[in-house]
């Protein structure tokens, strides 16, 4: 197999040539490409160092499949040339997500809407993977009427200048400036850009990509989607309406074996799910489960997962690993 890295060189690209070494994904052949900025650099892939490629050069190989974080712009470009020759292309960008012939897939939720015919993937939103890895367990058994999300998210989201812009203000070093006011010691109800009806991209993403995951578009999501000076991961407060009544006791059941999901939920003893817990692992922990007396049905979770491994690179891995496995490449 003959395997390509798509903006090998950012915080996502990074991660998924750590998450490929870790998990031991054999290929013949890797290519790692980024801007034409970048050409020429050396990264080290499984102990074995390799020099960064541009694009241009990427279009003359011979690829079975490709890895993309580089963008949705890129992505469009890129994409439907590279599945024209016949590559399988796993994409974690926007571009994709919400295409009908596309399919959106978390592994342990939806793998099976993968095809030999289907030569684009679509990775979900970070923020959009934690939650319907929790949530999917629980709308087979119980039906899930409404959702009500508010996240608290990393600036590794965001991408490797907003780290720098939290790690300079941290210093007190003059900085420039990926938000629009200081991320250290602050919160921004502000990730991604606002629309006309007062959400962002980000919330309409925790809406939309939640109903095609969960293949349910009666199910209503609302979302608040907040940045906080965090590096570990991404949190969120998840409150779930569901149709069917259900007794606390059996949701814990539910979630600890569900796969990919860790119950950490003893609130007497301090045990909760918080990013430093979640940072450098490839599960979704769950915790702070209790029922909302307000509504019938209705249960409290927290929710939290490292937002480059679970919501980026480990879930593009694990797809990668579903096409070999069912001999798709």
């Amino acid at each position: 197999m003959e395997l390509a890295v798509v903006g090998a060189t950012g915080l996502v690209g990074r991660k998924m040539l750590e998450v490929l070494s870790e998990r031991k994904v054999s290929y013949d052949d890797i290519y790692l490409v980024a801007s034409d900025a970048s050409k020429g650099k050396i990264l080290e892939v499984s102990g074995i160092r390799k020099e960064v490629i541009c694009v241009d050069d990427l279009l003359t190989k011979d690829v079975d499949v490709a890895l993309f974080s580089a963008g949705s712009s890129v992505s469009k470009d890129l994409a439907p040339k590279l599945a024209g020759n016949g590559t399988y292309v796993i994409d974690n960008s926007s571009a994709w997500r919400m295409n009908s012939d596309v399919p959106l897939v978390v592994p342990e939720i939806n793998a099976n809407t993968i095809t030999r015919e289907t030569k684009i993937i679509a990775n979900p939103n970070c923020s959009t993977i934690q939650m319907v890895v929790v949530l999917a367990p629980l709308h087979r058994r119980y039906k899930i009427k409404r959702v009500v999300v508010s996240t608290y998210q990393s600036v590794t989201g965001t991408g490797k200048k907003a780290v720098e812009q939290l790690e300079n203000e941290i210093k007190g070093i003059d900085t420039e400036k990926v938000y629009p006011y200081q991320i250290f010691k602050n919160c921004l109800p502000h990730c991604d850009v606002f629309f006309e009806d007062g959400y962002t991209r980000e919330e309409l993403k925790l809406v939309n990509e939640t109903k095609k995951i969960l293949n349910d578009e009666d199910i209503k999501v609302t979302a608040t989607a907040v940045r906080v000076p965090v590096v570990g991961g991404h949190s969120e407060s998840v409150n779930i309406e569901f149709e069917k009544s259900f007794d606390l006791d059996e949701i814990r059941n539910v979630l600890s074996e569900t796969p990919g999901v860790v119950l950490y939920d003893d609130p007497a003893n301090n045990i909760y799910p918080m990013p430093i817990i979640s940072h450098e692992k490839d599960d979704v922990y769950v915790g702070r489960i209790r029922r909302d007396s307000t509504v019938e049905n209705g249960l409290n979770l927290w929710v939290v997962a490292d937002n480059l491994r679970k919501g980026a690179a480990t879930n593009a891995v694990q797809i990668l690993e579903y096409l070999i496995k069912n001999k798709i490449v």
